[in-house]
Formats: C-alpha cells, structure tokens, sequence
C-alpha cells in the first residue's frame, strides 16, 4: 500500500481527534469550555472535507476510508454534539425540575442525538442513491447548529437579548435534539452541495443557498449559524415540493 493511500485516512483520524477533543471540553462543565467543544465540531467538518477531498485528488478511495469516514464522522457529528447539548441544558435556563437523586431527567434529551446520527450514517452506509442528494438531514448540518448554540451564549453572555434567552432555554436544547433526531431518521429529501459542474442552470439553490449564507454570517457571524440550517431546510423543502409538481 503506497503512502498516499495513507493520508485521506490520517485527516479523517484528525477529524476523530476533534471530536474526542470536544467530548473532553464538554465534560468541563463551564460555557467557555463548551465554546471551545463547538469550535472543535467545526475544526472536524473541515478535516472531513479535506479527507473526501484528498482521496479524490490522490485516488486513494478505500472501503476502509469510507467505514473509517463513517465512525470519525459517528464521534464528530453524533456523540460530541449530545455532550454538548448535555451540558448546555444543564447550564440552561428555564430548567425543568425531573430531578431523581440530583440528576436531571430532562437531560436525557441529549441522547436522541447520538440515537439519530448512528441510524443517519448506517442509512447512508447502505444507500448509493445519496450520491447527488440526501434522505434526511446529514449528521454535520445537525453538528453545525448544537456546535454554535455554545458559542453564541459565550459571545451573547454579557447583554443577554431574546436571541440569547431562546437559544440558551432548556425548552428549546430539548425541542433541538428531538427535531435534530427526526431529521436526521426522516427520509426527507435534502439537497447536497455536490456540483456536477458549476453553471447557474441545474445549481441555482445551491449557488442561492452559499451566497445568502455568506451574507448572513457576515452580517450577524456566529448567531447565524441557526438561521442558514433554517434556510438549507426551508429551501430543501421548496425543492421537494417543486419536483411533486412536475412529477
């Protein structure tokens, strides 16, 4: 085996690492060490591009490299993202009292995350229609928006507006990961950001959906990350209902 055929799965290993690497800021209990656990999440979704990208370029594709994909991205995007919402419900707000010997039931939403990554990713695993397109929502979409709900209460800490007040309620973290799960188990149709080439015909949510989101996150950063999972849901959703009407 050549050595090129290595590094595709040495960067996936790094995206395993800042999964493993978030879990362990999140058991630290604090909201600045749950900030660093959501940056963690987004330093892992580039080393899972980066990985894909690199096995393309060097065509080192493997059996071994997509299961390994497969179980970095199970750390990543399932079980680091249930740890924070863990620990962001018991920082939280609003915080119901299921307490039994001074454990707080309503945190056991946090398990639907993981529950509903590990069915999305075998989904996948078994499925070759999701080469241009997804069934359910993908395991980094769901990560993105519980990796940015930390860092948000960080940067949003000290004024405390309705934004920070909504997403820092332990209704809202619970209403997250049960919607998250049903998302990402639905078979829910989603559009990919996979370019059979690059003209505006045939790509024009796709081009629609980067540029606004650029915008977004330009204007508002952080706080934006919510609203552009919002947008890629709502716009995947005028995508299924355009294909019913010519079908």
């Amino acid at each position: 085996m050549s050595v090129k055929s290595h590094i595709p799965n040495t960067i996936t290993l790094m995206n395993l690492t800042m999964g493993i690497a978030s879990i362990y800021f999140s058991f630290q209990g604090t909201q600045e060490h749950l900030a660093v656990a959501g940056y963690l999440i987004f330093a892992a979704a580039l080393f899972d591009f980066f990985d894909g990208f690199a096995a393309r370029l060097l065509h080192a594709k493997s059996e071994i490299g997509l299961q390994l994909d497969s179980l970095a991205d199970m750390v990543s995007f399932g079980v680091a993202p249930g740890f924070i919402i863990y620990q962001m419900i018991v920082l939280s707000h609003g915080k119901p009292m299921d307490m039994v010997s001074g454990f707080n039931l309503f945190t056991l939403w946090a398990i639907l995350i993981p529950w509903g990554a590990a069915l999305r990713l075998a989904k996948f695993n078994v499925d070759d229609s999701q080469q241009m397109g997804f069934k359910g929502m993908p395991t980094p979409a769901l990560a993105f928006l519980v990796a940015s709900l930390p860092i948000i209460r960080v940067t949003l800490y000290t004024n405390q507006g309705m934004i920070y007040m909504i997403f820092t309620n332990s209704y809202f973290l619970a209403a997250t990961a049960i919607a998250g799960f049903f998302l990402m188990t639905s078979s829910f149709p989603m559009f990919a950001l996979k370019f059979k080439d690059y003209k505006w015909k045939g790509n024009e949510f796709r081009y629609s959906f980067l540029l606004t989101s650029l915008i977004i996150l330009i204007l508002f950063k952080i706080v934006a990350i919510p609203f552009i999972i919002a947008l890629y849901l709502f716009l995947s959703l005028i995508i299924y209902l355009s294909n019913m009407q010519y079908d």
